[in-house]
């Protein structure tokens, strides 16, 4: 069996070490790697613990499209092959390329490359990624996100191919993690559960899904770990405190190794590379728009009705990939609530983490709205989910909350809690006065529904702080013991099976 490994950004250092568990305790010794950063690329260039036969570095194929021409006839042959109908969401879902973000601070939108360069960069690595395929053979691609177009491209390439796609999905239930066919649902979790909705029979782990849930209920809590420190820090002297001497010191010699580590690194050209004078430039004038603009908010009257919407953190995937219709938020606010009974109101609270990089004329723009409040993002949201009658959301994790405290949830794209009866999405706009008022009226919660969802998550998957592995734990060791349970689901559910 050969495994192809997708390791977008600074996944590629747990990922290796998930095919190092994969090599040293279940015998699988082919691998092969799509990485996205030069970094990452030359750490398994030259690293010893696996033999990859194929190393494919997107930075590399991104310089290509200088010299590539144009062929209108191979995109629309791959148009046909691989369109959804069209080839645009792979470019949207990068935000990199069609913003100019993440090299730039959010709100900075403005594309770096025209149509026509889009079209070449695109080009370039579907010819890449095509051949890589055509050489390597593998028999599963694993990932744990699509967010760029070389991974999104992937992606539908193995679809088409009959190459086993898996997703590594945290299932937000506590440090839980699954496989998936799919990157927005559970296809492993929704194998267990729709025969057990089709029969009304319990699931196995219906008792200890039961518990867990009630524990929720009793104690309720975010899903992400880091909430409560945004929120604590969504106040105009919390932003300020860059400016107290022993950070400012601290933020100063920050400054000065970022830009000697600029000069040093062979990054620098690589058309992602995040450039210090750049980000200190976004950062001072997200300082300052925090410190002259203070933002109003609108008071909390818990006992009048009222539908919750809480924004979503941008640019992600949130948005671009599981509901890429529905990324202008501020429309898509204007239409909900115009979409409410004329008594209710529209609670909008801002995402914790981007209270100070939102342009405050996106606020005021709220503002304008009759019928929307527009909150403190310091309040809690579980607070406002438990008090409204109804909640509102694109995927986020406030409608998983809300299904768990029994709340009416409508969603606008594609996320695996959509699975449930008494969960609705909204794919039409012109239908939403009409869903609103169905699930306002007609609203039919279903315990054992959920708690049987919950017992097949908890069958179908590990309990594994990815997230920290991922993002914070540098030692190389630990991320390999951390990682060891994945690598033991990988085993028993696509290898030892096969």
């Amino acid at each position: 069996m050969k495994i192809c490994l997708m390791l977008q950004r600074r996944f590629v250092y747990v990922g290796h070490q998930l095919a190092v568990n994969l090599k040293e305790k279940y015998g699988v010794q082919d691998f092969c790697a799509y990485v996205f950063i030069r970094s990452g690329y030359d750490f398994l260039k030259q690293q010893q613990d696996i033999q990859y036969s194929s190393l494919l570095l997107d930075e590399d194929i991104h310089k290509q499209y200088v010299d590539e021409k144009l062929d209108l006839g191979y995109l629309k042959k791959l148009e046909q092959d691989y369109g959804l109908p069209n080839l645009w969401p792979y470019i949207e879902v990068d935000r990199v390329i069609r913003f100019n973000q993440l090299v730039r601070e959010y709100p900075y939108n403005t594309p770096k490359y025209s149509h026509e360069e889009m079209m070449r960069l695109l080009q370039v690595r579907a010819k890449a990624l095509l051949a890589m395929i055509e050489k390597e053979k593998p028999d599963i691609i694993l990932t744990s996100i699509v967010g760029a177009i070389g991974s999104y491209l992937l992606t539908e390439i193995a679809k088409k191919k009959g190459i086993k796609m898996i997703f590594i999905s945290t299932t937000r239930v506590g440090n839980l993690y699954t496989l998936s066919e799919h990157f927005s649902n559970f296809t492993e979790v929704d194998k267990l559960f729709e025969p057990l909705q089709k029969s009304g029979s319990q699931a196995p782990l219906y008792e200890q899904a039961k518990k867990l849930l009630n524990d929720f209920r009793s104690s309720p809590k975010t899903f992400s770990q880091e909430t409560d420190y945004y929120r604590q820090r969504a106040d105009r002297l919390k932003q300020l405190d860059f400016l107290l001497p022993k950070k400012l010191g601290k933020n100063f010699l920050w400054q000065l190794h970022s830009f000697s580590q600029q000069f040093r690194s062979a990054e620098r050209y690589d058309y992602s590379f995040i450039h210090p004078w750049s980000k200190l430039k976004d950062q001072l004038r997200r300082k300052f728009r925090n410190l002259l603009r203070p933002v109003s908010y609108d008071a909390v009257e818990l006992t009048e009705d009222f539908a919750f919407f809480p924004l979503h953190f941008e640019p992600e995937i949130a948005t671009s990939l599981f509901a890429p219709f529905y990324t202008d938020q501020l429309n898509l606010i204007r239409q909900i609530a115009r979409s409410l009974p004329i008594h209710f109101k529209l609670y909008v609270k801002e995402h914790p983490t981007m209270h100070e990089y939102r342009p405050r004329s996106y606020y005021h723009e709220l503002k304008k709205i009759p019928n929307v409040r527009l909150v403190s993002p310091k309040l809690s949201s579980l607070e406002l989910i438990n008090n409204c009658r109804l909640v509102t959301t694109i995927t986020g994790s406030a409608g998983w909350e809300a299904t768990q405290l029994r709340k009416p949830v409508i969603t606008f794209g594609d996320v695996f809690y959509n699975k449930f009866s008494f969960v609705k999405r909204c794919r039409e706009i012109e239908g939403l006065p009409y869903l609103i008022k169905d699930q306002l009226d007609n609203f039919h919660f279903d315990e054992q529904e959920l708690i049987n969802y919950i017992a097949c998550i908890l069958s179908e998957s590990v309990d594994v702080n990815l997230a920290y592995l991922w993002e914070k734990e540098s030692d190389l060791a630990k991320k390999k013991k951390g990682s060891e349970p994945l690598a033991g689901l990988i085993y028993n559910k696509l290898i030892k099976t096969s």
